[in-house]
């Protein structure tokens, strides 16, 4: 929170932000090209594809580059490339094609922001790019050479101030340029582990586990092909509440496809079950992060925060010795001498005001990660373990540096499982979190529909994004939250699982600041279908959630105007 960086330039510094918001245009509808199986003739014409011999082939700046032999997506190695000053660790090679040929471009990136791309096609050089991913995930798009193209380069590359990334299996599937190359993959094996993360009265969501050399994978449903995937989960939409399915998996790459894997059974929910957790909260709330530490911001006890705010996230949980495990540290010094025993009091008082306190993990600074079962489960035992110290009511997922959508949701779930009905979950991710259903972020939040209390995205410090009708609006008006928000209501949330988070002044983040009345506006708009910009969703919401604000220490810094106004606003929808 209070930091989340915008959309990178991909490149080159003298790309406009529209790019990027361009190629993610074409991602979210569905019209970037993906790599699709190549010909019996095709081959990868990359050398030393995977860096199984270190870097020979490859030349990173600045010496950015070295291979390590964990995490590697296949085979034993793979590259870990590293940002440092204004080196942003683009790495190349040239590899041999044909004029007047197609090819596939492919890698698989994890770690910090991750570009793919390609220059000297002779036509339009291409690029993809991702921001920050715990887990592997593959870039992918398509070029055509010229007429008399026989060279191109391909490069990676990460970005100023971020984290390494690590790039493996990159590939340019195609006519043999004559080059040499890393012979054609074989067809993977059947995905196994595949299970059931979660349902709801119209969705399932499946994981299983990833297979070597995969570049993709396809769901089945009662044996008939309904969605496909890059990574190890998929949510599978528009069921029958209260109806049994059966479902396989098949692991896919440029050689063909693999066999089913073996059948699992889910059942959906009955018919209005389908969205939210947090038991006794209002129709209509506003939530406000309170700031466990002085930053410049009024300084404030848990007592001092307004009535008007319903939900109370502490910010924030810090990481424990043990891989996803969390702890919470009360800064009694910087807050003035508040004891644990005062916190503790004022947690209760506020619950018996009707109001919720969650714990929040990540922020700007956060390095908790959830990768695999093990630290899955020490999040979901440390955090209950808060809950029954501190009094907490649930939790908020802060992590601005990315998730997994596999092992937070198992996290979730079990969790959900200790917790109770009551257990309230929200999230706060930034808007390019929420730009496609195939991200993490948004993956989770369907994964855990059916315990989710709200999912309140910062729309701030983000630039301009996509709306839900394709269209790219600059952050800081009312077009800019309601065509966001739009994207997250059409792609399978409840309207009570929305809310518009916002910074409380100018001083809260480093831009996306709107006056409230531009945020009682867009609720209006999405609420009501009034009060809109140029941009009006083609239905309603009433049952949206409300807003949410960073923080309650900087609206007191202001006079509390903005959730004076703001909280007002909220609960006088009907």
């Amino acid at each position: 929170m209070d930091h989340a960086p915008g959309i990178p330039r991909p490149r080159g510094r003298r790309i406009t932000l529209w790019s990027a918001a361009t190629a993610l245009a074409l991602s979210v509808a569905g019209l970037t090209a993906a790599a699709g199986p190549a010909s019996a003739a095709d081959v990868n014409n990359v050398r030393n594809a995977g860096f199984e011999s270190g870097l020979a082939g490859w030349t990173c700046t600045a010496g950015s580059g070295t291979t390590v032999s964990s995490p590697a997506h296949g085979g034993s190695a793979a590259l870990k490339a590293t940002p440092a000053g204004q080196d942003d660790a683009q790495c190349t090679q040239t590899v041999a094609v044909k004029p007047n040929s197609t090819y596939s471009l492919s890698a698989w990136v994890q770690g910090g922001y991750s570009y793919l791309g390609v220059t000297g096609t002779g036509t339009t050089d291409v690029s993809t790019w991702t921001p920050d991913t715990t887990a592997w995930k593959q870039l992918s798009t398509t070029f055509t050479t010229g007429a008399s193209t026989t060279s191109v380069t391909v490069y990676t590359h990460g970005w100023y101030g971020q984290a390494a990334y690590y790039a493996d299996d990159v590939s340019v599937y195609g006519p043999d340029g004559g080059g040499g190359g890393d012979p054609a993959p074989t067809v993977p094996a059947a995905p196994a582990g595949l299970s059931v993360s979660g349902t709801t009265s119209s969705s399932v969501s499946l994981s299983w586990t990833g297979v070597p050399g995969a570049t993709g994978y396809t769901v089945y449903r009662d044996g008939t092909r309904v969605t496909t995937a890059t990574g190890t989960s998929a949510t599978v939409t528009g069921l029958t509440a209260s109806t049994s399915y059966g479902f396989q998996v098949t692991a896919t790459n440029a050689a063909g496809e693999s066999a089913r894997s073996a059948s699992v059974t889910a059942t959906t929910s009955p018919a209005g079950t389908g969205g939210g957790g947090g038991g006794s909260l209002p129709k209509h709330a506003v939530t406000g992060y309170w700031q466990n530490f002085d930053n410049g911001a009024r300084v404030q006890k848990l007592s001092d925060v307004p009535s008007s705010y319903d939900i109370i996230a502490v910010a924030f949980a810090d990481a424990a010795s043990s891989p996803g495990a969390v702890t919470f540290n009360l800064d009694s010094s910087g807050l003035g001498g508040y004891t644990v025993d005062q916190f503790k009091a004022d947690v209760k008082a506020k619950q018996a005001a009707g109001k919720k306190v969650v714990i929040s993990i990540g922020g700007q600074n956060g390095t908790v990660s959830v990768n695999d079962s093990t630290s899955a489960t020490n999040f979901a035992n440390s955090v209950y373990s808060l809950m029954q110290t501190y009094g907490f009511d649930g939790v908020d997922i802060d992590l601005e540096n990315g998730l997994d959508a596999t092992y937070m949701t198992q996290a979730l779930r079990a969790l959900s499982a200790k917790a109770g009905s009551s257990l309230v979950i929200t999230m706060a991710p930034q808007t390019i979190d929420m730009q496609s259903t195939s991200n993490s972020y948004f993956q989770t939040a369907l994964n855990i529909k059916d315990i989710l209390t709200v999912v309140n995205m910062q729309y701030y410090n983000s630039g301009s994004m996509l709306g839900c009708d394709g269209k790219v609006y600059s952050q800081g008006s009312v077009d800019f939250l309601t065509a966001l928000a739009c994207i997250q209501l059409q792609g399978g949330l409840s309207p009570s699982q929305v809310g518009l988070g916002l910074p409380a002044s100018t001083s809260a983040a480093g831009s996306g600041y709107v006056s409230p009345t531009v945020v009682d506006n867009a609720l209006d708009c999405l609420a009501a279908g009034t009060n809109c910009g140029s941009f009006k969703p083609s239905k309603t919401y009433p049952g949206l959630r409300g807003a949410m604000t960073w923080s309650t220490n900087w609206d007191a810094s202001a006079g509390n105007a903005w959730s004076s106004a703001v909280g007002a606003h909220v609960h006088a929808m009907p």
